[in-house]
């Protein structure tokens, strides 16, 4: 068993000023050092302009492109280096599990990568200048592979594919942009349709009405239905999934199986953490192994985050953060079952020429 971390990164400002604190924390970090080393193998091919990519960005969510400036600025990089890394627009992604459930009150979601990507940043965010405070883990830094934001919307994403990409987003800055931008799963469902996808990605969107919507998203179109589960294959526009489905379908088996066993939040977290039910997944080789749980309950505005299986959650209010009371914590702690170097702890977190 790997011991593990995420590091809790707190801030209210401007988002020209967080992009700063990040570019800082980030300087000389195993994170970047990595981060160089994966692209010697990987070679990058990044030719958007800085214009294109700024309107697309400040169309959505103006704010994010401001801290991509401080983060430029932090860091003393070129703005084609930080929009290649972290503006989220015709990038590279790769492939990944995941698994969410929701119900009264809540929605728990397993996160299921790769852990030489995971850079082990939880993030609470309160702007002041524009957009809403945001609660998650963060992944290329600007992006939110899930999140709750303060008018209670909550977001997640599954993978689906890469094939046939198109000219827009990646799902972590998709993320992003709807928790900045979006006070209702209505309003996020809107976005989702208008906002263009560079891969195939199912996004679940959860709110204080307790209502749940699947946003099945390709470059070649998006779809909507109402479902409490989702793992990693589209049920209205199949003919965009891939040909291999068994372990999506095992894991939405195993939730929907004891989906009628699940009284509270509390039992859907277990379900999907314990290591034993089914859903939990050890496939870290295979970019499928479950590194965190989230969970989201918006009516209170906590959130709930797990690193590994079989743990008990840490628990964050968030009203009470957004309203001036700091956390004391400044990392959250866990374990995993792979010897995998994770890409914010140590040297080796990047691949050979070989692998």
């Amino acid at each position: 068993m790997k011991q593990i971390y995420s590091d809790i990164m707190q801030f209210r400002g401007t988002h020209y000023d967080f992009g700063f604190y990040q570019g800082k924390v980030l300087k000389d970090s195993w994170t970047v050092k990595n981060r160089e080393k994966q692209w010697r193998v990987r070679k990058p091919r990044f030719t958007v302009e800085e214009q294109e990519v700024r309107e697309a960005i400040s169309r959505f969510a103006p704010g994010v492109w401001e801290e991509l400036l401080g983060i430029r600025d932090a860091l003393g990089w070129s703005m084609e280096k930080v929009m290649m890394e972290y503006g989220g627009y015709r990038n590279d992604y790769k492939r990944s599990g995941c698994s969410i459930m929701t119900g009264d009150g809540y929605f728990i979601r397993n996160y299921d990568y790769m852990p030489k990507t995971y850079e082990g940043r939880y993030s609470l965010f309160q702007p002041t200048d524009q957009g809403y405070g945001i609660i998650g883990p963060t992944q290329r830094i600007t992006g939110r592979m899930d999140g709750m934001n303060e008018k209670g919307l909550v977001m997640g994403y599954n993978f689906m594919h890469r094939k046939r990409p198109g000219d827009g987003f990646i799902c972590c800055m998709i993320g992003r942009l709807v928790l900045e931008s979006c006070a209702n799963v209505e309003e996020a469902v809107a976005m989702l349709r208008e906002i263009p996808h560079r891969h195939s990605f199912s996004y679940t969107v959860f709110d204080r009405s307790n209502q749940t919507y699947v946003v099945e998203a390709s470059p070649r179109g998006v779809e909507v239905r109402e479902a409490d589960v989702c793992t990693n294959h589209f049920e209205i526009m199949k003919k965009e999934n891939r040909n291999h489905l068994v372990d999506s379908m095992k894991r939405m088996d195993a939730i929907n199986y004891k989906r009628n066993s699940i009284q509270s939040a509390e039992d859907a977290f277990r379900l999907m953490n314990d290591t034993d039910q089914g859903v939990f997944s050890k496939l870290y080789s295979n970019w499928a192994g479950t590194i965190h749980t989230s969970g989201y309950l918006p009516k209170e505005n906590k959130a709930w985050f797990a690193l590994g299986g079989d743990q008990k959650p840490v628990e964050f209010d968030f009203s009470e953060w957004l309203s001036g009371k700091d956390l004391e914590d400044d990392k959250i702690h866990g374990e995993v079952d792979t010897d995998i170097p994770f890409v914010h702890m140590g040297d080796g977190a990047y691949w050979s020429g070989k692998k």
